[in-house]
């Protein structure tokens, strides 16, 4: 005998379905900051200090993340808090086009990181990461 769930016939439940709601401005400008900043939802989370889940909410909500998580996330993102809340504020859009001068994503984890050790231990890895970077420059110019 096979087991009851084997023999199923595909039902439209089987398969979730896709939303049609359009996305809100708030979870919009959320999503797009994010993705500016190169980060992924998970690194976003992580950064924040937050379930990835919650991240998708705000994305997918009106509602702005909750008052103690604005800071952090701000800091993440490279914008004010100010700029999370407004959906069209000029001056995120403008460091936006800067890029903000940060590194996006795992890079800005790492040097995040590398900030919190001894003095002596950045200054050898800032020597041989300007030492790497020079010379892949250095050869993609000829």
């Amino acid at each position: 005998t096979t087991a009851p769930s084997e023999n199923r016939p595909y039902t439209p439940r089987v398969m979730p379905r896709k939303s049609t709601k359009t996305r809100p401005q708030q979870g919009m400008r959320l999503a797009e900051l994010r993705k500016d900043a190169g980060l992924s939802q998970y690194e976003l989370a992580r950064y924040v200090g937050v379930p990835q889940p919650n991240i998708a909410f705000w994305e997918q909500s009106e509602k702005p993340p909750r008052s103690e998580v604005l800071p952090k996330m701000a800091e993440a993102l490279g914008v004010n808090v100010e700029d999370l809340l407004i959906v069209d504020s000029p001056s995120a859009k403008a460091r936006a086009a800067k890029g903000n001068g940060r590194p996006a994503g795992k890079v800005r984890e790492v040097f995040d990181r590398v900030s919190k050790l001894p003095r002596r231990q950045q200054e050898h890895i800032v020597n041989w990461v300007s030492a790497y970077v020079s010379q892949y420059e250095q050869t993609r110019q000829s």
